[in-house]
């Protein structure tokens, strides 16, 4: 606990004392129905690179009843998800009101066989808090990450080390998987999805029927803004790009965001004579469906960028410090740039030649 301040210490200490559970190296799990997942992060990304897990789990327990708690930030992307059977959503801020506490008490208290908390990039101590509140027979939580020891392990009977730096360069996808691969939980398939229905299509449809002028013209959409600023590719290249693909190529261009992105949406909008049509502040599942029906999706490394990634769509992703290897979307005609830790590295003509294989590759 050396690091850590004497009242951290000491919660950790008490609820060591209450709550510690025996670890248990049994690997055979036996006979599971009904499972919860703790997913607790705050980036729609992280969520839907980590589709893979629920996929994982169906794949090996084809007839359980999935049930995923996420925060109250991040649910959104998939309140669709065809591997989810049922979802509760956290709000730590609710936690303060008693009769919101007990009704959340009352959720995690149902009989569970398995409860999961997977580990990315940061281990979550309130999620290892609700495993272990939570009436499950089993949990499987993270022992260390990345050679640093999880100090509220305790929470978990079972109990695994895990490592990104064995395989720096794996998807998150991949990665994700190690908290429950040694007990026989897999998949090959390491696709995200966001499930869309005919409802989410047809608003998706409509829009796309009262912009299109051409029935020959080639649908793009842009996403040009994120919520860190060292991820945002500059606005005067995204201009100078739209400029030269609409030179080049038959378009209707569509820009994706929400109130968030206004400023760059009426950035690159006010520098630009061709006309730009705005989807914005729309719900998850109907961007999906907008992006499945586009011909190329141009987006900075951020949440939309996942959920084109879960479309067949050809797309290109901009990458400034992080690592795409990690990150980007896997699939056929899904193509990362990234020339430095700078995103505006990343050069116009660059981003053009890219669209252009795949504009022309998918004629």
């Amino acid at each position: 606990m050396a690091g850590k301040s004497f009242p951290s210490n000491l919660v950790i200490s008490l609820f060591k004392k209450i709550y510690a559970l025996n670890e248990n190296p049994d690997t055979n799990l036996g006979d599971i129905k009904n499972i919860l997942i703790i997913r607790q992060h705050n980036q729609l990304g992280d969520m839907l690179a980590g589709v893979s897990l629920f996929r994982a789990v169906k794949e090996k327990y084809p007839q359980s009843h999935l049930t995923l708690l996420s925060s109250v930030n991040n649910y959104y992307g998939v309140i669709k998800n065809r591997f989810i059977d049922e979802l509760i959503v956290f709000d730590k801020r609710k936690m303060f009101n008693p009769f919101e506490l007990v009704k959340f008490y009352e959720r995690i208290r149902r009989k569970f066989d398995l409860t999961i908390v997977p580990a990315t990039v940061s281990i979550s101590f309130t999620s290892g808090l609700i495993a272990r509140l939570s009436d499950s027979k089993i949990r499987i939580g993270p022992k260390s990450l990345d050679g640093k020891p999880n100090e509220s392990d305790f929470f978990f009977d079972r109990r695994v080390d895990i490592d990104w730096r064995k395989y720096p360069d794996s998807n998150v996808s991949e990665h994700i998987l190690e908290i429950v691969r040694p007990f026989g939980i897999d998949t090959k398939d390491l696709s995200s999805q966001i499930s869309f229905d005919d409802a989410d299509l047809k608003v998706a449809k409509s829009f796309i029927s009262d912009i299109m002028h051409n029935s020959k013209a080639k649908i793009i959409g842009l996403h040009v803004g994120a919520g860190k600023p060292a991820n945002r590719w500059s606005l005067i290249k995204y201009v100078e790009l739209i400029k030269k693909l609409n030179e080049n190529y038959n378009c209707i261009f569509y820009l994706t965001g929400s109130d968030s992105d206004k400023e760059e949406v009426e950035f690159v909008i006010r520098n630009l004579k061709i006309n730009l049509n705005k989807f914005l502040n729309r719900e998850i599942p109907q961007v999906a469906a907008l992006i499945s029906i586009s011909d190329l999706f141009i987006t900075n490394d951020t949440g939309i960028m996942h959920v084109a990634g879960t479309t067949s769509t050809p797309q290109i992703s901009l990458f400034g410090p992080t690592n795409p290897f990690n990150w980007a979307p896997c699939g056929k005609n899904k193509i990362f740039l990234r020339k430095s830790d700078l995103i505006d590295d990343i050069q116009v003509q660059e981003v053009f030649d890219a669209s252009k294989v795949l504009l022309e590759s998918n004629s």
